[in-house]
Order: C-alpha cells, then structure tokens, then sequence
C-alpha cells in the first residue's frame, strides 16, 4: 500500500498522468515520447521544489512515513552477522528496543536502536517504538557488555517518546532514563547516535548520549512531539504545524544551535523512496566517526563526551544574576513580613 502525504498528491498526480501517457503510447500508434520527457521534467522539478522547501511539520511527516526504514533494516544493509539479546535481568524483554552484536567490515561492535513495527499487529508488538524502562536497562546492560570487551556502540533513534503508562512509571521509567544518560556519559568506548526518524524527548535520550550524534535530513529532534506541545500551550492538537515550527526540531536548527554534529542526506523525497541509498549513506557516517573517536584515549573520550553535552544551550549571565536578584529580594520581603508577622501575634 502507497502511502501518499497531502503536500505530496501534485507529485502523484503527476507520476499518474506519466503512466498513463506511457500507456498509451505503448498500446497504441501514438507517439508521445516527447510529451512523456517533458512532462517528466517538469516532475523532477516540482519534487526538486516540494522537498527542498518543506515546512518543519511536513519533516516531522516524512519522519513518520510507515514505509521509512527503521532500526533492523539499517542492521541489515550496514552490518553482518548480527546476533540479537534479550532481556533486562530484572523484568522483561522489551521489543521497542533492540540490541545485539554485528560486524562493520568485520569490525565487531554493538548495534542498538529503537524499532517500530511495518503492520498494526507488529506495532502492537513493537509498542509503536516506544519502549519500557526494561528496553533502556536492557540498552544500558549490553553498552555495558561492549565496554568490557571494548568494542563501539552504534545506537538508532527512532521513538516518539519512552512509554508514559502507569506500568511503565511504576517500574521506574524516568529513573531508568536519567540513570542511562548518567552511564552513557561514562562508558569508555565511542558512542555513535544516529537519529533515523522521530527523536522524542527523554525516550530519545536513553539510548541519545554519544561523542558523534548525527540526525537524517528528514528526522526530528526534540523535547516534546509536536502534538504534545500544542496540547500544552493551545489546548489544541490541531496547531501541531505551529509547534513543530516553534520547536525548531529540524537537522537544520539542530545543526545551526551545535546539538547536533552533523545532517545526513536522504534521497530525494525521503529515506523511504531508496533505502539502500540511505544505508550507505548511514555507514559512510558511521564509519568516518569511528575512525575520528576510536583511537582516543578512554579518559579522553569520556571527557570530551562530558563536556560536549555540558556545553549545549546559550544564557547570559547578566540575565542570570538579575533573575537571580529579583527572587533573593522576593524572598527576603517575604521573609521579612512573616518575622512581623510573628513578632506582631506573640505581642
């Protein structure tokens, strides 16, 4: 099934039209060979249009088309010999989050990442890619295990958002995370992220703390779905468009605000019109910034990561210190009139 976007039914139409002359031509006597190549042209020129003028929230819409590959198609066309783990050691195996050991060009190393599923019974399955605090403890146990043997870590992002559920919240979910992205800042072996569709919140900082981190062209980057935040700030999902621009949730924002290091191509249309292209695009990625990280020392690598995440975000300290002087004055006047307070009762 052909899964079309409403800004993308002009391209369709016109792919229809094409095949409809190219019919006729092939049935018939009629020669249209001149009107299919101009018509063609003007096709590569309204995809050429289209894509490279999106609108943030029509990013975030490529980033969820069904047909996008996802954590296990990228193990398959980058890795070899991929061997999967299961389980936490404490309460289940969480299928949102998958894991295990491969090769790169026969180079071991761990494979991780977020997976959805492609039908609705694989998404059930697959929690819509939002995993469990067991999917996190499951990611942390095997980055752990990497470490032991030294070998790099290669994570995939790609979730809406960790599981908000009451089971999820009883088990720890918020603590499994914050705990990830303690550890993660510690492990002594390269950690490369790459965002590969949706990268939402927290859900997405689990398994997001890494020397190299990489978002695709068409991926999003973010504190809170688009539909969340128009939720909170309009009470209103319909502005979600509004939100996605206000959130500057682009590999391009992202990349201009230095929280990222680097935007990753996709083909023309999205990483779903040719996967295979995205894959070795993917791996060039990977490749180039093992070879950046790989042979830092351990204590370097575990610096650089530390202070690379310390330094993210912009303030004044003029700013700062006024915020900071109008609520010390607040709270002495506050003060102040409760010692009368009190001194004026005990009278």
């Amino acid at each position: 099934m052909i899964t079309t976007l409403d800004f993308e039914k002009p391209i369709v139409e016109l792919e229809k039209k094409i095949e409809e002359l190219k019919n006729l031509s092939a049935d018939g006597n009629l020669d249209l060979q001149a009107e299919v190549k101009k018509l063609e042209s003007g096709l590569l020129h309204l995809k050429r249009e289209t894509y490279a003028n999106m609108t943030p929230w029509q990013r975030v819409q490529i980033a969820r088309h069904p047909k996008r590959p996802y954590t296990l198609d990228y193990v398959r066309f980058i890795f070899t010999d991929f061997a999967e783990f299961h389980g936490d050691r404490t309460f289940a195996d969480d299928k949102a989050m998958v894991g295990g050991f491969a090769r790169l060009d026969g180079h071991p190393c761990l494979v991780l990442g977020h997976q959805k599923g492609r039908d609705a019974k694989e998404n059930i399955m697959r929690n819509f890619g939002s995993a469990h605090p067991e999917g996190y403890r499951k990611s942390i146990r095997l980055m752990k295990l990497a470490e032991k043997f030294g070998l790099p870590v290669v994570a995939f992002v790609d979730t809406p958002g960790a599981y908000p559920g009451v089971g999820a919240e009883e088990r720890g979910q918020a603590y499994t995370i914050a705990f990830n992205i303690r550890e993660m800042a510690r492990i002594r072996v390269p950690i490369l992220v790459a965002v590969i569709g949706e990268g939402g919140s927290g859900g997405a900082l689990g398994i997001g703390v890494g020397d190299r981190v990489a978002v695709l062209e068409n991926a999003y980057y973010s504190v809170i779905s688009p539909e969340g935040c128009a939720a909170i700030l309009w009470k209103d999902r319909t502005k979600a468009p509004d939100a996605a621009a206000a959130l500057r949730l682009t590999a391009k924002d992202l990349l201009e605000m230095k929280l990222i290091d680097e935007v990753i191509k996709e083909p023309l249309g999205g990483a779903h019109q040719d996967p295979e292209v995205t894959a070795e695009a993917v791996k060039a990625w990977i490749k180039k910034s093992l070879k950046e990280t790989v042979a830092m020392d351990a204590m370097e690598l575990v610096s650089r990561r530390y202070e690379k995440f310390r330094n993210m975000g912009v303030f004044e300290d003029g700013v700062v210190s006024q915020v900071i002087q109008k609520v010390s004055t607040v709270k002495t006047k506050r003060e102040r009139k409760q010692r009368e307070k009190r001194i004026s009762s005990s009278q």
